[in-house]
């Protein structure tokens, strides 16, 4: 029972492994064409599995920015696991221990979450490991490759390359803001913040970790205030 409960795991987690092959190398190449070595970048996706941390966090580090403002940037990027966290452990067996409860959240991510919750009874602790074995492998070698790959391409692909940063973005963000209005007007206030504080004579001097930080807490507010998610009794009232 316990080895077909990690089998099935294993067949859950490993087209989230296939998919994270694929976008961690934009992440490789990004790290590589900043002019850190390639063990930096595979050591960060080793102990990182979140895509935009990682990527912010790395603009911080060659903006040499503060510990501060990369511990609250990563921090306000991933607050969201904190909800995923405790919404999977009313779901996992009570005799799940300390240990295994914490190695497992380690490798919380969106799509495992997804994945877990779709799952049908208990989350058990042979197919949840089964299911955060395969993507931090798939995250950490699709770095890897796209870290390599910057050194046997010509100068002129690799430097285009970067676009990749913002192409796997936009293609995040463009389905869920066509499905619902306020992702997309969340997301044109973000870029708008973002224009004023790149271009603005007053707000050049605050580095771009701050700015992450400001801009999210700001649209999050404004968010909040002016589009409240309605609860489900309203929404069904309604």
């Amino acid at each position: 029972m316990r080895k077909q409960e990690f089998l099935q795991g294993i067949k859950d987690g490993l087209p989230i492994a296939l998919g994270y092959f694929s976008v961690s190398m934009a992440f490789g190449l990004t790290v590589a064409l900043s002019g850190l070595p390639i063990w930096s970048a595979v050591l960060i996706s080793m102990t990182n599995l979140t895509s935009a941390g990682q990527f912010a966090g790395v603009n911080i580090l060659l903006a040499l920015g503060a510990l501060t403002e990369l511990a609250l940037t990563t921090l306000i990027i991933n607050l969201r696991y904190f909800l995923m966290s405790l919404s999977m452990s009313q779901r996992v067996e009570e005799k799940m221990n300390i240990w295994k409860r914490m190695i497992f959240s380690f490798a919380i991510t969106d799509e495992v979450f997804a994945v877990s919750m779709q799952h049908k009874g208990i989350l058990t602790s042979s197919y949840m490991a089964g299911l955060v074995l395969t993507p931090p492998i798939g995250w950490t070698l699709g770095t890897l490759t796209g870290a390599v790959l910057t050194s046997f391409m010509p100068p002129v692909l690799s430097s285009s390359m970067g676009i990749a940063l913002y192409a796997m973005f936009i293609a995040i963000v463009i389905p869920p803001a066509r499905e619902n209005k306020n992702v997309m007007i969340a997301s044109l206030m973000a870029a708008l913040m973002s224009v004023i504080f790149y271009y603005a004579p007053i707000l050049k001097s605050i580095s771009s970790g701050w700015s992450i930080i400001i801009i999210t807490l700001a649209v999050s507010a404004a968010m909040a205030f002016f589009f409240p998610i309605a609860d489900e009794e309203e929404g069904q009232n309604e």
